[in-house]
């Protein structure tokens, strides 16, 4: 009994010491296992601030960007409008121009006209029967029947056959000049 009462105390302490050795290379194998996640955590703690830094500097550069680009669209629209109001100022300077242009012609004309219908037929009717068909029976338009009558009498009957004709197609009109233009 003695026997079994010495490895029943001898067992344990054995099994103790065996366990023990056990556990000691458990605990370097933990602290090893804990120094490599804890490098590797630090890597990725690393990785992580490049990344963040990267991404804010991207961030920034592209805030900088789109400001650039609002700045650039905005004066972009401002020049647009101001070439429209140019282009609207031009076009009324235009219409100015064109009625003053209208009403300078058709003081030219009208004096001209007077001074075919104080000339005598046969004058008149020459010195039309000289000139371009249109600029002829533009200046008998504005004339009074009565000298039309007069003056086309005088003239080279083919010539005041066109220039009746074109009368009785309405050519030379101004309703038909600005039907045309």
């Amino acid at each position: 009994m003695k026997s079994v009462k010495f490895w029943l105390i001898i067992l344990p302490v054995f099994l103790l010491a065996v366990d023990k050795q056990k556990l000691l290379d458990c605990y370097e194998i933990f602290d090893q296992k804990r120094a490599e996640l804890e490098a590797q955590a630090e890597k990725l703690l690393e990785k992580q601030e490049a990344f963040e830094s990267l991404k804010n500097t991207y961030m920034a550069l592209m805030k900088k960007k789109e400001e650039k680009l609002k700045k650039q669209q905005a004066e972009i629209n401002a020049t647009l409008k101001k070439i429209e109001n140019e282009k609207k100022q031009i076009e009324e300077l235009i219409k100015k121009n064109q009625k003053i242009l209208e009403e300078i012609k058709k003081a030219k004309l009208d004096k001209i006209t007077q001074s075919y219908a104080k000339m005598r037929p046969k004058n008149a009717a020459s010195i039309l029967s000289n000139m371009k068909p249109e600029d002829a029976l533009e200046i008998l338009q504005k004339l009074q029947p009565k000298i039309v009558a007069k003056i086309l009498a005088k003239m080279d009957s083919k010539k005041a056959a066109e220039l009746t004709q074109m009368m009785q197609n309405g050519e030379g009109n101004e309703s038909t000049d600005t039907a045309k233009r």
